[in-house]
């Protein structure tokens, strides 16, 4: 069974996925990583994440760099909107992508075009949202819980601008597939937002 789990940053996606992952006993792939090691690889090489060439050359990251703290800042996460925005970036880490997806035994993966174009044959599509003013919340606290400054306006702000360049881009936006199931999380707490996710596979797996 594929899990395809799609939606905005800090929606709660990336805790859906795995609590998926653990309770159906499936591999968990964290796609977005891939685009923020790409990012972060463009910062250390010293180039520019706008320049489709120097992204590019990004995506040949070491596996290490999977492991780097600085993928989880909120400068990496604007860096990895910049770069999946080029085409060949996308290209580049589409295959790495398939085969975890099609992997025996199936797997579940959260990103932001899991159900459109990595997987859209997966089982279980799923579409996790949540306002903006609630995404920011739950990132201004994750961010003063690993002890690292920044308002709440600010990231609401950068929340806003990478909604906007990854709904917009002409390959792979961010989007519901047809046949997702929509989850909004702006008033559920981390439990109930994994128990809805929970009834929404099994309520998929009775009917097949």
């Amino acid at each position: 069974m594929i899990i395809a789990v799609d939606g905005p940053t800090a929606s709660g996606k990336g805790t859906i996925a795995r609590a998926l992952a653990d309770r159906f006993g499936l591999p968990h792939l964290d796609t977005g990583l891939l685009y923020r090691a790409t990012g972060r690889q463009v910062f250390l090489d010293g180039g520019d994440p706008d320049d489709p060439a120097d992204a590019l050359a990004a995506t040949g990251f070491p596996e290490a760099l999977l492991a780097d703290p600085h993928l989880r800042t909120e400068e990496t996460g604007g860096l990895a909107s910049r770069v999946s925005i080029h085409p060949v970036v996308r290209e580049a880490l589409f295959q790495r992508q398939r085969a975890f997806a099609t992997q025996p035994g199936g797997a579940v993966l959260d990103g932001r075009d899991i159900g459109t174009v990595i997987a859209p044959d997966a089982q279980v599509k799923l579409f996790v949202t949540a306002s903006v003013d609630a995404r920011a919340d739950r990132r201004w606290k994750e961010m003063r819980d690993r002890g690292i400054t920044v308002s709440l306006e600010e990231i609401a702000a950068n929340l806003r601008r990478r909604d906007e360049r990854d709904m917009q881009r002409k390959d792979a936006p961010l989007l519901a597939a047809p046949d997702a199931l929509v989850i909004d999380t702006s008033a559920l707490g981390r439990e109930a937002a994994i128990a809805a996710a929970i009834e929404a596979v099994e309520s998929v797996a009775r009917a097949q």
